[in-house]
C-alpha cells in the first residue's frame, strides 16, 4: 500500500455530477481537490454526437454491464451501458436534454428531501445551461453547458407534428418550460455538431487550475473508515493500491450501479449481503443498493414510403462516406444527431396533471440495437416509455471482488401501474403513426407488427423486446428514514466526512432523460458543501 498526499477533497468518480463538483469545488483556490476516474480519460468518437451508437458496446469507453435474467423480462440479460471515461454517461449518452416536471422535484421534497423542490432547483438547470433560444422564459443562458434545438429537417418529422396534432396532441416548442406537456424538437446538448459532455463543459477548463488533481485508469476498490469517520479512499493504479486522505470529505459520484457496489465492498449496507460475501460489516445501511428503477423501452418500427424521409439507405455502406463528408463540411446529417431529433411528453389519461409518457422518434430503424446496425429499407422508429415507473429493483454485489460486475435487477413492470402505462403509451404510439398526416410516409408496421394487437399481446411482447432507456437511479435514495442512504445534504446517514453526488440520490425517477438532472445534482452538492464550509 503505498500514501499518497492528502486533499480537503476526495471525488470518486468523473461522470455528469462528480466532474461538475470537481469544477465548482476547485473554484476555491485554497481548496485540494483529487477526482479519481476508473476509466480512461478520452475516446476519439465522444466529440462526436453519434458517439451513443458508436460506443453502445465499446469496452474502452462503456462498462458494458449486464441485467440478471428475470421471468418479467423473458429470462433476458439485457445491457446497462455506462460511461466509463471522464464525463461517464455524458461522453456516451444520447445527448437529449429534459430537465423533468416541476412536480418530480416538489415530490422530492415532499418524501422528505428538504431543498430540493422545483423553487430549490430551477435556478441550479438555469446555471448549467447556455440555452440557444433567446429570451426563453425560465432558461438559462451563459451557463457552462450549450443546449440546443436539434436543426436537421426532415419531411418526416413535418408530417409527425401534424399527425400528433391530428390526435389530439399539441407541438410544444419548449417542453423544458413550465409545461412539459405536448410533442416538439429535441433539445440537446450538442453545439454546432459536438457533443456537450461534462468532461468538455466543466471539466476541461478546470483542468488548468493547479489546486485540481485529476487522475484517470484510478478505480476506487473501498473507502476508508476510521470509526463512523470516513478518512480517504484506496484506490487501484499501475498494478498497486495507493491510500489518498480527504481531510474534509469522500463524495461518492461513481453512478447508480457503481456507487452501491463501492459502498458495499467497503462494509457499507445490508448486513446479510456483506456477511454472505465475507464482508465485514462497518456501518449498517440496509436501503444500499434498494429503490432501484429505470425506464423499460418499447421500441415500435415501420417501412417508410419515401427514401428521403429515412436515414436506413443513406447511413448504409458506401453512403456513410456522403454522411461523413457532410459533417465535416458542415456538422450536419447523420452523425450531427442525438438519439432522438424529435420527443413528445404525452398524457395516457385525460385526467392526468402532467404527461406521463415519453415517446422518440428516430428517422431509421435498427436491426441489431446493441451493434447499431440499421434495416436495409427506408423506415422509422418511435420509443415508448412510462416517465415515472414505480418497480423497484436492486444493484447489489455478488462477490467481494471489485472487478466482478454487481447483480442487476431491474423488476421492469413489476407494478401493475406500470403495465397499463406502457400498453396504454404503445397504444397512443400507433394511433399518432397512423394519423393521416403520415399516411403518405408511414408504410408497414414490422416490429412488432399489427398482429400484436390486445393489451395482452402487448405486454407480452414488451417483456420479450423492451430494453432499458439507460436511466438508472435510486441507490442511494435521499431522504429521512429507513429506506433511505443519504439525507438530503447528500451525507451518508450514521458516518461523517461521506456524501453522494449522483444519479443514485433520486428518490424517484424524474420525467424524462436522467442526464441533465444528474448535473444538477452535481451543482446542489458543491452549495451544500461550500456552505458546510462556511
Amino acid at each position: 500500500m503505498n500514501q499518497s498526499d492528502e486533499y480537503d477533497y476526495v471525488i470518486v468518480g468523473a461522470g455528469s455530477a462528480g466532474a461538475v463538483l470537481a469544477a465548482r469545488l476547485s473554484e476555491d483556490a485554497h481548496a485540494r481537490v483529487l477526482l479519481l476516474e476508473a476509466g480512461r480519460a478520452d475516446h476519439f468518437y465522444t466529440r462526436f454526437p453519434l458517439s451513443f451508437g458508436l460506443l453502445i458496446s465499446h469496452p474502452g469507453a462503456n462498462w458494458l454491464y449486464e441485467s440478471e435474467p428475470e421471468a418479467g423480462t423473458g429470462h433476458r440479460r439485457i445491457p446497462v451501458p455506462r460511461g466509463k471515461l471522464l464525463g461517464g454517461s455524458s461522453s456516451i449518452n444520447g445527448l437529449v436534454w429534459v430537465r423533468g416536471q416541476p412536480q418530480d422535484y416538489d415530490t422530492w421534497a415532499s418524501m422528505g428531501a428538504r431543498g430540493w423542490s422545483w423553487r430549490d432547483v430551477a435556478p441550479l438547470f438555469d446555471r448549467i445551461e447556455d440555452f440557444e433560444v433567446a429570451n426563453a422564459n425560465g432558461r438559462g443562458h451563459g451557463g457552462p453547458l450549450h443546449v440546443s434545438i436539434v436543426p436537421d429537417q426532415n419531411i418526416l418529422y413535418d408530417a409527425l407534428f401534424s399527425a400528433a396534432e391530428q390526435a389530439g396532441y399539441r407541438v410544444n416548442p419548449d417542453y423544458n418550460g413550465l409545461d412539459q406537456d405536448g410533442i416538439g424538437k429535441t433539445q440537446a446538448s450538442i453545439k454546432h455538431g459536438r457533443r456537450m459532455s461534462v468532461a468538455h463543459c466543466y471539466l476541461k477548463p478546470a483542468m488548468r487550475r493547479s489546486n485540481l488533481r485529476v487522475v484517470t485508469q484510478a478505480p476506487v476498490r473501498r473507502v476508508l473508515l476510521e470509526g463512523r469517520r470516513c478518512a480517504g479512499v484506496v484506490y487501484q493504479q499501475h498494478g498497486r493500491q495507493v491510500e489518498v486522505r480527504a481531510a474534509r470529505e469522500v463524495i461518492l459520484c461513481a453512478g447508480a450501479v457503481a456507487t452501491p457496489q463501492l459502498l458495499e465492498l467497503s462494509g457499507i449496507g445490508r448486513p446479510e449481503i456483506l456477511e454472505a460475501h465475507g464482508i465485514g460489516v462497518r456501518h449498517a445501511l440496509p436501503a444500499v443498493g434498494e429503490n432501484f428503477r429505470d425506464h423499460i423501452n418499447a421500441r415500435i418500427s415501420w417501412q417508410v414510403n419515401d427514401r428521403r424521409a429515412s436515414y436506413n439507405l443513406r447511413a448504409r455502406g458506401v453512403n456513410k462516406l456522403g454522411e461523413a463528408w457532410k459533417y465535416l463540411t458542415s456538422r450536419s446529417g447523420f452523425i450531427s444527431l442525438p438519439s432522438a431529433p424529435v420527443v413528445a411528453f404525452l398524457k395516457t389519461r385525460a385526467d392526468l396533471p402532467t404527461p406521463d409518457v415519453q415517446m422518440h422518434l428516430v428517422p431509421y430503424s435498427l436491426k441489431d440495437p446493441q451493434r447499431r446496425i440499421l434495416h436495409d429499407m427506408p423506415s422509422m422508429a418511435i420509443t415508448c416509455y412510462q416517465l415515472r415507473p414505480e418497480s423497484l429493483g436492486s444493484i447489489h454485489i455478488r462477490s467481494a471482488d471489485p472487478n466482478v460486475h454487481p447483480a442487476i435487477r431491474f423488476n421492469f413492470l413489476g407494478e401493475d401501474i406500470d403495465q397499463r402505462t406502457i400498453v396504454a403509451g404503445i397504444k397512443m404510439t400507433r394511433a399518432i403513426a397512423h394519423a393521416p398526416a403520415l399516411d403518405a410516409l408511414r408504410g408497414e408496421e414490422f416490429s412488432p407488427g399489427k398482429q400484436i394487437a390486445t393489451d395482452a399481446q402487448i405486454l407480452e411482447w414488451v417483456r420479450k423486446n423492451s430494453v432499458t432507456a439507460y436511466h438508472p437511479i435510486g441507490t442511494c435514495r435521499m431522504g429521512e428514514g429507513a429506506n433511505t442512504v443519504v439525507d438530503p445534504e447528500l451525507r451518508v446517514h450514521g458516518l461523517e466526512g461521506l456524501r453522494v453526488a449522483d444519479a443514485s440520490v433520486f428518490p424517484t425517477m424524474p420525467s424524462g432523460n436522467t442526464n441533465a438532472p444528474a448535473i444538477m445534482v452535481g451543482e446542489k452538492a458543491a452549495d451544500l458543501i461550500r456552505a458546510a464550509r462556511g
